[in-house]
């Protein structure tokens, strides 16, 4: 495929990144500093210098391509929308350049459903919208512009995010992963090209865990 990776030298970023390449994908890399790009030299990678949260400069980006994927995370000192701010730009962007599939990760924490446990759903979940108020808020306000962007989208939901090895992890669509605690980057990553190559994620929310 033919991808485009906005996020790409954050902590998910490179991860995707790196197994998109060695899975024999083309990536677009849209990012602020190229050097930052541990891939960068890499015949199938194609680094683009552009400000997300402006659609009309990142259309040129997600024109042609098969998928784009938002990793995009908070930044210091960025504001509380960071995530919703670039989400819609990057949805403006794909709508005026004709490109339909879109991978957006946001959070497990800002969403209590029946996948939770009692003591998370009941003292974990609250606790963390308290303390983590505006970058849930952040996340709930990305879920509502991709769910209403008319596009063919997929929202990870991942727990807790470590810099741990890959290994076996569950996934759950439309509802969290009971225990589902923590996931590594590595294992996000994994399962956002899996989501990319399952035509029934599309319309959908992915939580995993272990």
């Amino acid at each position: 495929m033919k991808l485009t990776v906005f996020g790409a030298t954050g902590g998910t970023g490179q991860h995707l990144v790196d197994q998109a390449l060695a899975a024999g994908h083309h990536v677009t890399a849209v990012v602020r500093d190229p050097a930052r790009l541990p891939q960068a030299g890499h015949p199938r990678l194609e680094p683009v210098v552009a400000d997300v949260m402006v659609a009309e400069a990142i259309v040129d980006s997600v024109t042609g391509r098969d998928a784009v994927v938002s990793a995009l995370g908070p930044r210091p000192g960025g504001g509380d929308s960071v995530c919703a701010d670039g989400a819609r730009a990057i949805i403006s962007a794909m709508r005026a350049a004709g490109t339909r599939r879109l991978i957006v990760v946001t959070a497990s924490g800002h969403i209590v459903d029946h996948g939770d446990g009692p003591a998370s759903r009941l003292v974990v979940k609250p606790l963390l919208r308290r303390f983590l108020r505006a970058g849930f808020a952040d996340f709930a306000r990305t879920d509502e512009a991709v769910r209403a962007s008319g596009l063919d989208w997929t929202i990870m939901r991942p727990p807790r995010l470590t810099n741990g090895d890959q290994r076996p992890y569950r996934t759950s669509i439309d509802r969290n992963v009971r225990g589902g605690i923590t996931i590594a980057r590595a294992d996000l990553a994994h399962a956002i090209l899996a989501a990319l190559a399952d035509p029934a994620a599309i319309g959908h929310s992915v939580s995993l865990g272990y």
